[in-house]
């Protein structure tokens, strides 16, 4: 069977590892700070703080800049993505306003954001799906002209968990002026075995997020002589040198991993465009996706995907839309681009493990049809 996952593990990584854990000195320390002085060399913005998990740092990213103490405060978010990203809307006492998904993207549609956008929104919440980028140079342009009509301009969230690597007008992401929040979970380009990061737009919001994510305390204080006023309480969300350690062993291995990821999906672009039943998502010229999955739509998923298993081909739709589940009910409304898409998205085998062979194997496959 030929996997849609593999954890992409360097080779330095166990012992990089093993010299940490022999050290003695396992918690949040000196690697987790070289940790986030090398991603932030990487994604060109030095305001980086490491956490436990994506979710985390999504937790922490909507408690900063979107919790009010009340329950009326809304936050605009799509409902086509791993519901890690919507429950911390909820774990932070907010309102979930669903934003439809644009069929040929399968990112939020940006018209139907705009007109979702009203007094009650706190934050806006975009999910890079795929690895694709969402257009923020429109984003950018829509908020613009919230600030006109309502007075403020809501903070956005840029989701990159699947988007390692992945630019927008040659920019990665974490360099546009918003909150990014990355996951280094197993499976992830690059893997922390569990972890994450926010990347932040300022110097204020970088202070908060490296306080709260350890209680609201300084990790630099003299606690024992000299206790710190605690002025904001925060969490247990930070990084360990045994994950920071892993982190950046794995480093520049995962621009390879983005490179195999990529070449196969440039493979698949040319040799499946124009597949009977079969129809790709969008390539855009001023971005360039990560591919951590490659989603293509069909018609009669459950045969296609039959089809694929005789073939010994692992292919999922990977994520469930979110606003079917009970717990959220009802927050429930017409979402006509995700009923387009929501039972025909499948997702191929595009990562750095499929060889050539392999690649040729699933091209094959798809074109005899199902």
């Amino acid at each position: 069977m030929i996997p849609l996952f593999k954890v992409a593990m360097s080779e330095s990584a166990p012992a990089a590892v093993a010299e940490v854990v022999g050290s003695g000195q396992i918690g949040q320390g000196a690697k987790v700070a070289e940790f986030e002085r090398a991603l932030g060399e990487r994604i060109g913005n030095p305001r980086v703080a490491t956490v436990n998990s994506g979710t985390s740092g999504l937790h922490l990213a909507l408690h900063m800049v979107a919790a009010s103490g009340d329950d009326e405060g809304e936050v605009l978010s799509t409902p086509l993505t791993m519901e890690a990203t919507n429950w911390t809307i909820l774990a932070n006492r907010l309102r979930i306003k669903w934003v439809d998904v644009d069929p040929a993207t399968l990112n939020v549609d940006l018209d139907d954001l705009a007109r979702k956008i009203s007094p009650r929104t706190r934050a806006i919440v975009v999910v890079h799906f795929a690895g694709y980028p969402v257009d923020l140079g429109r984003l950018a342009k829509i908020l613009d002209e919230a600030e006109a009509t309502f007075g403020f301009r809501p903070v956005v969230i840029e989701d990159c968990a699947h988007a390692w690597g992945a630019t927008y007008q040659g920019g990665r992401m974490g360099t546009h002026g918003n909150v990014a929040v990355y996951s280094f979970q197993a499976i992830k380009h690059l893997t922390t075995a569990d972890g994450g990061a926010l990347v932040l737009p300022d110097d204020e919001l970088h202070e908060r997020a490296t306080l709260l994510r350890w209680f609201g305390i300084s990790r630099g204080a003299d606690r024992l002589r000299n206790p710190p006023d605690v002025a904001e309480w925060g969490y247990k969300f930070h990084m360990t040198d045994i994950n920071a350690a892993m982190g950046l062993a794995n480093l520049d291995w995962s621009e390879e991993v983005v490179a195999r990821h990529r070449a196969n999906a440039a493979h698949y672009d040319r040799e499946l465009a124009g597949v009977p039943g079969l129809e790709l998502t969008e390539r855009a010229a001023d971005r360039e996706s990560s591919f951590w999955i490659y989603p293509v739509k069909v018609e009669d998923r459950a045969g296609f995907m039959k089809r694929m298993d005789e073939a010994q081909i692992m292919v999922s739709n990977v994520h469930e839309r979110n606003d079917t589940h009970t717990c959220v009910r009802r927050y429930a409304t017409l979402l006509p681009g995700l009923d387009r898409v929501a039972e025909r998205v499948v997702c191929l085998p595009v990562g750095w493990w499929v060889t050539e062979e392999q690649r040729a194997h699933i091209v094959e496959t798809v074109r005899r049809g199902w």
